[in-house]
């Protein structure tokens, strides 16, 4: 059965044709990754400036919901950040677990210690998820609301920043004069299943796109990450602000895709260590990365998710 399947002409003509982009990708990545940012470089460690010189002011959104093992080493290392002049918002996200008491915690112990009048630390509850929403999309849109920042800064709720990650990628965001900004984590992996998937997915990203020609605003390429999407506040209102995207599954990616479609300038870095993530956590986690990723990839309709639920 097998052999009379891959005699046939047209499985060898398409498994060439695919092994040929796969090569003529991986040659392109080989050859412009580098021209990538590196902002741990020493010349981006100093104080962020417009062009009026003033620094801006950043709101860090971070939408929680059933983190109670992640948000608070998430959010001590945000409130430990070097960045001048910044605010933290916490959205407890409808969570059965104890991510609301904690993150209550938090901010009655940075208030305790006098810390309130250096950054701002406020907690959001989300009871109700309304119609027509994703709760993700819905608990930023919320916390967007009451944002005071220049600047947004979306994160997810189990990424540990170094001190020093928003100033560094604020001073290349200002000096590139960039609306929205895309820094990548480093990935914590402990175990061979988790390499294996990190692997994998790195290739799919690669195959799916190209990191080096966002900046270029001829190319369709985009890119958002879940980690570390910082827009201006005032792009954000122009492209419909969260409720544009409140049914969109991988809410990262199609933030960057609206920027780049809407005509913004959209750049990403890279920063060693600057951010720290363990995307894949056991076989769960594997199960979780595997099914939300592959739904996105093949573009299934919320509609046609919901039938298949059903």
């Amino acid at each position: 059965m097998w052999s009379g399947f891959l005699e046939h002409p047209l499985i060898w003509i398409f498994s060439i044709f695919l092994g040929t982009v796969w090569l003529s990708r991986l040659l392109a990545a080989a050859l412009h990754m580098h021209t990538i940012a590196e902002i741990t470089d020493s010349k981006y460690d100093v104080t962020p400036m417009d062009a009026s010189g003033r620094v801006g002011r950043v709101t860090i959104i971070v939408p929680a919901r059933n983190e109670a093992e992640q948000i608070e080493a998430a959010l001590w290392s945000l409130l430990q950040l070097d960045y001048p002049d910044y605010e933290v918002i916490a959205v407890d996200d409808r969570s059965d677990d104890a991510t609301g008491v904690i993150l209550d915690r938090l901010q009655a112990q940075w208030r305790a210690a006098g810390e309130a009048s250096h950054h701002l630390l406020k907690v959001l509850h989300v009871t109700e998820l309304p119609p027509g929403w994703l709760g993700k999309t819905h608990a930023m849109w919320r916390a967007g609301k009451q944002a005071t920042g220049d600047w947004l800064l979306f994160t997810d709720a189990d990424v540990v920043f170094r001190p020093d990650a928003l100033r560094r990628a604020m001073v290349y965001a200002e000096k590139e004069r960039a609306d929205h900004l895309v820094l990548f984590p480093t990935i914590v992996m402990r175990s061979v299943g988790e390499r294996m998937m990190q692997a994998f997915f790195q290739s799919q990203f690669v195959f799916a796109h190209r990191p080096w020609k966002v900046a270029d605003p001829k190319s369709h390429d985009a890119i958002g990450v879940g980690a570390f999407n910082l827009i201006r506040r005032e792009v954000y209102e122009k492209l419909g602000t969260y409720q544009r995207l409140r049914m969109a599954v991988l809410d990262d990616m199609k933030l960057g895709e609206v920027v780049k479609k809407d005509g913004y300038r959209q750049r990403i870095v890279f920063g060693r260590d600057l951010l720290r993530l363990r995307w894949v956590v056991g076989a769960r986690g594997m199960v979780r990365n595997l099914t939300k990723n592959f739904f996105a990839i093949l573009h299934y309709s919320t509609a046609s998710k919901a039938k298949a639920v059903l």
